[in-house]
């Protein structure tokens, strides 16, 4: 019996926009009749019009699937049904807002997870996202708005969609749009275009979704090339490759790549240094990091690629990203040394193809030689080496083909001198052993054919082999001098460059960088690794833990430790790296990709004392920060202590004087005296009450013990309650109507308020109200409590939130100055700020700003402030006791 089939997955749509109002509703409403017209069988699973009546008329001709009720708090909310949309098979569903947050009962948290479910059933599915709900752009975003998004769905689940099309709209034409009432009500517009919608952030939100969407093009292509195996360049996108050497021209060809890309939006520039696979290369470390430094404040990108070959892996790269063009520097090498090859700029531009633009940059260190190459095996260089030999073997076969078919006659002496010049030229381009090969060759070809008699291995004049003998010396003696050469040159080029990067070590030492992952780049760049990893074991013969690796191999700093970089977690064993350093007896520095020769091993030896350093600064840097709160631990215990012997006696006695008279006999209180001593002691418990509270609270929040219990609540059940201990008509309360409820801990949130309205109290002149007002701005709700006192300084505002701080004359006995450092604590831990702005006219504002929760009081459908999170979203769970 046949199995059922499994039905295909649907595809996705997605129409993105930049901001609230762009008309992504409308687009894919107009998608929807579209599809109708054509005959698709299209619903509408959840559409939110906002009660703009465009958008509404587009509902209008298009089913719509009968949304499902849940009850939250007494709060009745909808929610779309994704059983009855998958139940009626459409061919597509439309459903508004990926990023929303389901109310809480719904099968699913997120809307986009009901779409996956919809899309698993086989049924297409139109959706609209902003730009500000992407996962990884929060951060940017809240930068720019000052608006943390808390719906956000995954960047991967949009990436995944089959089509994405951007909504867009310049910034004036949304500002007049809003300002027309086409987004919100009229007594929102004003709120709106001061705050979320001012044209710097709808110009950055703008350009956000633009890059966001053009990567996602690129991705695209990128995708279809590799799918169709295509090789060439396809010059949809400006990027410029820039070739580094490590030589001084790097920065000129950075700086000449950045104005070609400043000519082209959308330009990139992506620097590469071509590392030769043979351990510390000729390139200056020092001058690389500058380069590398320059090429990201100009805003591309630096790789480090791995080649013997160096104009292969250019243009390897080179196409890999797509590149239209590739910039690289005249080159530095003498006249003389292009006989050993047309050079990198000349071979890159030969093989690039009518694809790939090469620019050839002059600087000023054309022509002014680069030192020879540090090479292994070999002191000259793979190419010097082979040219030599051919030297050595052709040049005298070629050279004695030439004379013995023009017979020139110009003697054995001559003759001699001729063969001796190809062999010095053997020496100088080959070094030793193609010389004395050359001196060998040569030497029987002239007994052969120059010597008399003529083609046979007999010499009759013993003139002729001192000729021989002398000649064969000083072939050798050049050689050994012209070897002696290039072993100094190999020598001096690296103690150069060791002696550069130890100069750039004990540079970062000096300047204090204590960046691990940074040095440990450093040391695979340096020495051409795939991996480095830091190693560390408690005992001495404990296991090893990962503590820091960079790159990706198999090897110790692979994929299984890589992952928990830093996280010194991962176990792993020297003896899987290709080389390992010990530093002392329980660190070790371990490299994997090749093993390296043993002078390489003494600049390893500095890196890995230099990485031990820094992760030992790194951990003194974390006791230092101990130590520190523990001294501000002593000094609030010592502040304490001065309040204690101070402040606190002050009710004490009042109590203890009040207490002693009524237990006197001595004296006849009347009822209205003893009325006054119990109202005394009542007074005085209350302050020393609210003082002890203070204090308890205080070390609460020094001692990280306070876990606030967050839940969502309305200002109009706490702001009263905090009130209630003060004289009648000495507060005047303003809350705005309609207020989103807030996500707080209700107790410290009462606590935090009449800290500071007793705060305000205290300092207000007689006869002055101090006015405490609430209103909602964006995701925030912000608690403005206003005095008509003399103020504070600008330089003093910040001093004031100090523990035991009383600003002027304030009297003893008033406070021990705990009031507003424990509500700025309380505001912070709830997620808050509290801050001192000066009054207009004089006196002071404390501002407290709280996190407007999801749901809104009363009317849970009323339309939200711009870039504010969703009306309902799960509730805040609670993370501990108040204690």
């Amino acid at each position: 019996m046949a199995s059922a089939r499994q039905p295909r997955r649907g595809k996705l749509r997605i129409y993105l926009g930049a901001a609230p109002g762009v008309g992504k509703t409308y687009a894919v409403l107009s998608e929807a009749h579209r599809r109708l017209e054509r005959g698709t069988d299209v619903v509408v699973g959840l559409v939110e019009h906002h009660d703009r009546p465009r958008t509404e008329v587009m509902l209008h001709g298009l089913e719509q699937i009968p949304r499902r009720t849940y009850t939250y708090r007494d709060t009745t909310l909808t929610e779309m049904d994704t059983d009855a949309v998958i139940a009626r098979r459409p061919d597509a569903a439309v459903v508004d807002e990926l990023a929303h947050t389901n109310a809480p009962g719904a099968r699913h948290e997120k809307r986009w997870q009901d779409v996956e479910e919809i899309l698993d059933a086989g049924i297409d599915v139109v959706s609209t996202v902003n730009i500000q709900h992407l996962e990884s752009l929060g951060d940017v975003v809240e930068s720019i708005t000052g608006v943390r998004q808390r719906e956000t769905v995954p960047d991967e689940v949009v990436r995944r969609a089959d089509q994405i099309e951007l909504v867009d709209m310049s910034p004036q034409a949304l500002r007049r749009r809003m300002a027309h009432g086409n987004i919100y009500a009229s007594d929102r517009i004003d709120a709106a275009l001061s705050n979320y919608f001012r044209p710097g952030n709808l110009t950055a939100l703008r350009e956000l979704a633009l890059l966001w969407t053009a990567d996602r093009v690129d991705e695209y292509l990128q995708q279809y090339r590799s799918d169709h195996r295509i090789r060439s360049t396809w010059q949809a996108r400006e990027r410029i490759v820039v070739g580094l050497t490590g030589g001084p021209e790097g920065r000129t060809l950075v700086r000449r790549a950045a104005r070609m890309a400043a000519k082209g939006s959308g330009s990139e520039i992506l620097a590469v240094h071509i590392a030769r696979a043979d351990g510390l290369t000729s390139a200056s470390p020092k001058e690389l990091a500058l380069q590398r430094t320059l090429v990201e404040d100009l805003g591309g990108t630096y790789h480090h690629v791995i080649g013997d070959d160096v104009p292969d892996a250019l243009l390897d790269f080179a196409r890999g990203v797509n590149a239209t063009q590739i910039v690289l520097g005249s080159s530095r090498r003498k006249t003389w040394q292009y006989m050993f090859g047309p050079g990198v700029g000349t071979t890159v531009a030969r093989d690039s193809g009518p694809d790939l633009d090469v620019h050839i940059v002059t600087h000023e260190e054309v022509a002014k030689g680069r030192g020879l190459p540090v090479a292994r095996g070999t002191r000259l260089g793979r190419s010097r080496v082979i040219w030599g030999w051919l030297t050595a073997l052709g040049g005298p076969a070629l050279l004695t083909l030439l004379m013995t078919a023009f017979d020139p006659g110009i003697g054995f002496a001559n003759d001699v001198l001729l063969f001796l010049v190809l062999t010095v030229a053997a020496g100088m381009v080959g070094g030793l052993l193609p010389a004395l090969a050359s001196a060998a060759v040569c030497s029987g070809l002239l007994n052969y054919f120059f010597t008399t008699p003529t083609h046979t291995w007999t010499i009759s004049d013993g003139r002729n082999i001192v000729s021989l003998a002398v000649f064969f010396g000083v072939a050798v003696a050049v050689a050994s001098v012209v070897d002696l050469a290039a072993r100094r040159t190999q020598q001096a080029a690296r103690l150069r460059a060791e002696s550069e990067i130890l100069s750039a070590l004990a540079g970062s030492v000096l300047r204090g960088e204590d960046s691990l992952d940074a040095l440990l780049e450093r040391v695979r760049e340096t020495f051409a690794m795939e991996s480095v990893a830091l190693l560390e074991r408690e005992g001495d013969r404990g296991g090893w833990t990962c503590v820091g690796s960079v790159g990706v191999s198999a090897g110790p700093a692979g994929p299984e430790t890589g992952a928990r970089e830093g996280a010194g977690g991962a176990l792993v064993r020297p003896e899987d790296g290709d080389v390992d350093m010990p530093v002392g007896d329980r660190m070790m520095l371990v490299l994997s990709g090749r093993v390296l020769p043993a002078e390489d091993r003494r600049v390893l030896a500095a890196f890995a004392a230099q990485a031990a350093g820094v992760l030992d600064r790194q951990r003194l840097q974390g006791e230092a920060d101990q130590a520190r709160e523990l001294a501000e631990g002593n000094r609030i215990r010592t502040a304490l202590l001065a309040a204690v012997s101070h402040d606190l006696r002050t009710p004490l006695a009042a109590i203890k004087a009040s207490v002693s008279s009524l237990r006197s006999d001595d004296v006849a209180w009347s009822e209205a005296d003893e009325a006054d001593l119990l109202e005394a002691i009542e007074e005085g418990a209350d302050r020393l009450d609210n003082l002890v509270g203070n204090l308890l609270d205080m070390s609460r929040l020094q001692t990280g013990t306070l876990a606030p219990l967050i839940r969502e609540i309305s200002l109009e059940e706490v702001v009263p309650k905090a009130l209630r201990g003060l004289p009648e008509g000495t507060v005047g309360l303003a809350l705005a109507e309609a207020l989103p409820l807030v996500a707080v801990d209700p107790g410290l949130l009462e606590r935090t308020v009449a800290n500071i309205v007793e705060n305000a109290a205290k300092y207000s002149p007689e006869g002055k109200k101090v006015l405490v007002r609430a209103s909602a701005l964006a995701d925030r709700v912000e608690l403005r409590v206003t005095d008509r006192g003399p103020g504070v300084p600008d330089s003093e505002k910040d001093r004031i939130f100090e523990p035991f701080q009383r600003y002027g004359d304030a009297p003893r006995g008033t406070g021990v100055g705990l009031g507003l450092a424990v509500a700025r604590g309380f505001a912070e831990a709830m997620g808050g700020t509290l801050d001192a702005e000066d009054t207009p006219g004089g006196g002071m504002t404390m501002v407290l700003t709280l996190r407007a929760a999801h749901g809104r009081a009363p009317d849970p459908r009323r339309a939200r402030e711009a870039g504010a999170p969703r009306p309902y979203p799960r509730p805040v769970g609670p993370v501990g006791p108040v204690g």
